[in-house]
């Protein structure tokens, strides 16, 4: 048997649709939805790091910290209440302590980006954090959706 006889046995049989329409449509919806939610959530993050440094007076990188904090909360919260139709973990507080992580994850990845791009390779910093932007969200969402959303039993 080859290794091609082997992908023979995963293709559809005649009729059988390639593509689960219902599954593709659910799917694209949540990434409609998580855009939506991602949109909403950095306002918060953004407004309330202003608010912080400019009408309190907090240290920048602290009041940078607080919004990004203040986002997650918020992007958690959406998205178990609009994003996504299933959840797999049934703990709420490992779902957020996961959740959160992924996020910080997330972020330590745009830093990355960002250095390389901006420091070591001298693109424009807001076109950096531009892809950066997109391949975040992408990480982001795929990795809760596997993790966190995905259809099943939740454990």
């Amino acid at each position: 048997m080859s290794s091609f006889d082997s992908l023979e046995a995963l293709a559809p049989t005649e009729g059988e649709p390639l593509v689960d329409r219902q599954a593709a449509a659910r799917l694209s919806g949540e990434v409609g939805r998580s855009l939506v939610v991602s949109a909403i959530a950095l306002v918060v993050d953004y407004f309330l790091m202003v608010a912080l440094h400019e009408g309190a007076g907090i240290y920048h990188l602290l009041a940078a910290a607080g919004g990004f904090f203040a986002g997650l909360a918020t992007n958690y919260a959406l998205s178990v209440a609009w994003v996504f139709q299933s959840r797999s973990v049934g703990n709420r507080w490992l779902e957020f302590a996961i959740f959160a992580a992924i996020g910080l994850a997330g972020l330590g990845l745009t830093l990355a980006i960002q250095f390389v791009g901006t420091d070591l390779f001298g693109g424009p910093y807001w076109l950096v954090r531009l892809v950066a932007v997109a391949l975040v969200f992408a990480w982001n969402f795929g990795l809760r959706k596997v993790a966190l959303f995905r259809a099943g039993p939740a454990t």
